[in-house]
């Protein structure tokens, strides 16, 4: 017959045990993960289902969590200015790649290491350069960029209380009011600006100035008001994104994903039938 000391030995080690169990079957299943539509080869709208995002930003994402059993749903929520709204209010668990920057440490935990080092630079007219080898070259000038973009924390700083730089909502539009000449130059990452740039056809009315503004990580982000955000999550990204940017992978995904695009801007755009 079991004792009184039995049960009791039981009863206490059920409760022991009992926290674990709840943070494993309660552990989040699924993360509403979006981003700058506007960032070719590392997020795009998705041609053939434009409310979601794909690239190599979103490709490595869904990788880490097919590996930790976390269900990622990279989807287009607007553009880069209303993505990080989403992600800041909880309405998105996290951002597929962003800078660090002091605002959003306040309100997003970033995961550790960088997936991608991108470079940002100045965007001018063909024919319209200017001398430029410092972050000094750009007083006095009018630049653009997008509205909450970011080119890392200390030009972010310099920026801000020296230059005159005007928000625009979309890539598109900053390098449309460039070619009409209401502004000076762009800010933006050099690969996204090129990719969008032969898009729209303007590759050989627009020229990237060396050297780089900035080149800063690109981070996964988890919002402080997301539901899933708790440690075994935040614990389970950083130690696969560990061993996947030390494979390799990350660059394998962007040089697929360069062609991937390219390819799509070979296609022929699908008109809807008129009814």
């Amino acid at each position: 017959m079991r004792t009184p000391l039995f049960f009791a030995s039981s009863l206490l080690l059920s409760l022991l045990l009992s926290p674990l169990q709840v943070v494993a079957a309660g552990k989040c299943e699924r993360l509403v993960v979006t981003g700058n539509p506007e960032y070719p080869p590392y997020l795009w709208r998705d041609p053939q289902n434009p409310q979601k995002l794909i690239g190599a930003n979103a490709d490595l994402i869904t990788h880490i969590g097919e590996a930790i059993g976390v269900k990622m749903e990279v989807i287009y929520t607007g553009p880069w200015s209303r993505a990080q709204d989403e992600v800041r209010t909880g309405r998105a668990d996290a951002l597929a790649g962003a800078f660090i920057t002091l605002s959003r440490l306040e309100t997003m935990d970033y995961v550790h290491p960088a997936f991608f080092i991108t470079p940002s630079v100045v965007w001018v007219r063909q024919g319209h350069e200017f001398p430029y080898s410092s972050w000094e070259d750009l007083r006095g000038l009018k630049g653009g960029t997008l509205v909450n973009n970011s080119v890392g924390q200390a030009f972010d700083a310099y920026a801000k209380a020296n230059l005159n730089l005007e928000p625009v909502p979309g890539l598109t539009q900053a390098f449309q009011k460039l070619l009409l000449g209401r502004t000076d130059y762009v800010l933006y990452e050099r690969y996204p600006g090129v990719a969008i740039a032969d898009t729209l056809g303007l590759l050989d009315d627009l020229q990237a100035l060396d050297p780089p503004v900035a080149s800063e990580g690109l981070f996964l982000t988890l919002s402080h008001n997301s539901a899933c955000n708790e440690p075994w999550l935040r614990g389970q990204l950083a130690k696969k994104m560990t061993e996947l940017t030390a494979s390799g992978l990350p660059e394998t995904l962007l040089q697929r994903n360069l062609e991937r695009w390219k390819e799509q801007q070979l296609q022929p755009v699908s008109v809807p039938p008129s009814e």
